[in-house]
């Protein structure tokens, strides 16, 4: 049993990485500011855990308010959440993104190496691949910055690199992940659709519960079989795991790696929707649209390297993540919902 300082860890995916860690035996602290997440979340996980929940709040950005968590108990490593996520609000707000995403996770190192904690899992993205050359797309593409979410996780990735490159005390588990989709099978966790939606699992939920009329479909002329945008999309819950096998990685062996964590299957626009309309009971109404610029026609992950270094194997299927998206937030607890 390892000791985990969880960063974030009330969050969308920190919240089922919480579970998949306890799941695993380990003993997890969370640390959060709540500023994108439900106070009743720290609840709902000792609901799923039946164990009491120890739960810090403050910010990554607060030097002092660090070294006293670190102070106060001894951690093997770090799976580091802790950030802003939202590529169209970080172009409103540019350098808050900076401040919370590259500040945020510097100042968390020099906390960590301040106690002699030198393992950490970092949280990455595939938008670090902006549009790939290729597709699907392996960790060797090119890195591009569309907007300043992607710029931070690029930056978050060569700090660590530089880190790790000259300093030999750190190892890091660096998981580029591509579309999070669907909800804790107890219903009592999951993605919240009042935020703003960063894939299109969100959209689609809204139009379910009737919170919006129809889902925009954005082009239906790619070179796809049904012409709609198609998306690799993988369970939150998997993902979750992939981030205790990663951990377990580095505490094992004490070296770096960078893998991408997706199913290396792609799914389309309508081919989610008709997933939806089956697991709420329902046609869900949808209308086309024109494209949207810098949409590329396919976009999956090769998620071969994750396999190869870490065991780590997708389980369950677009129909998995429809169902509990659906349970849900059409569930008793939709009211207070992780963020």
């Amino acid at each position: 049993m390892a000791s985990i300082l969880l960063t974030g860890g009330a969050g969308y995916i920190g919240s089922h990485t919480y579970v998949a860690l306890c799941e695993a035996g380990h003993q997890v602290t969370i640390l959060d500011d709540f500023s994108n997440a439900d106070r009743s979340v720290p609840q709902r996980l000792q609901q799923i855990t039946g164990a009491p929940v120890r739960c810090l709040e403050g910010s990554v950005l607060d030097t002092k308010f660090l070294a006293g968590v670190f102070a106060g108990q001894r951690f093997d490593a770090v799976v580091h959440f802790a950030a802003r996520k939202a590529v169209g609000e970080s172009v409103e707000k540019p350098l808050d993104y900076i401040e919370t995403n590259c500040q945020g996770l510097i100042t968390l190192l020099r906390a960590m190496e301040q106690a002699g904690v030198f393992r950490l899992v970092f949280s990455s993205s595939a938008t670090v691949y902006g549009i790939p050359d290729e597709t699907p797309t392996p960790e060797t593409a090119p890195r591009r910055a569309m907007n300043p979410y992607g710029f931070t996780k690029i930056a978050g990735e060569g700090i660590l690199e530089q880190l790790g490159q000259n300093d030999p005390r750190w190892a890091f588990g660096t998981l580029r992940y591509f579309n999070p989709a669907g909800a804790h099978s107890s219903a009592l966790i999951g993605e919240d659709p009042s935020d703003i939606p960063n894939n299109l699992m969100p959209f689609i939920a809204r139009v379910a519960t009737g919170d919006l009329p129809e889902l925009a479909v954005f082009g239906d002329d790619y070179d796809t079989p049904d012409g709609t945008g198609v998306r690799d999309y993988i369970h939150v819950e998997d993902l979750a795991h992939g981030h205790v096998l990663s951990l377990q990685a580095l505490l094992r062996e004490n070296e770096s790696h960078l893998v991408n964590l997706g199913t290396g299957r792609g799914y389309s626009v309508l081919e989610m929707l008709a997933a939806y309309s089956r697991a709420c009971g329902r046609d869900l109404p949808y209308r086309i649209a024109p494209r949207r610029a810098g949409d590329v026609p396919v976009y999956c992950a090769i998620p071969d390297k994750a396999r190869a270094l870490l065991g780590f194997q997708a389980r369950r299927d677009l129909d998995d993540m429809c169902r509990s998206s659906w349970n849900w937030i059409s569930g008793p607890h939709a009211a207070g919902k992780s963020g």
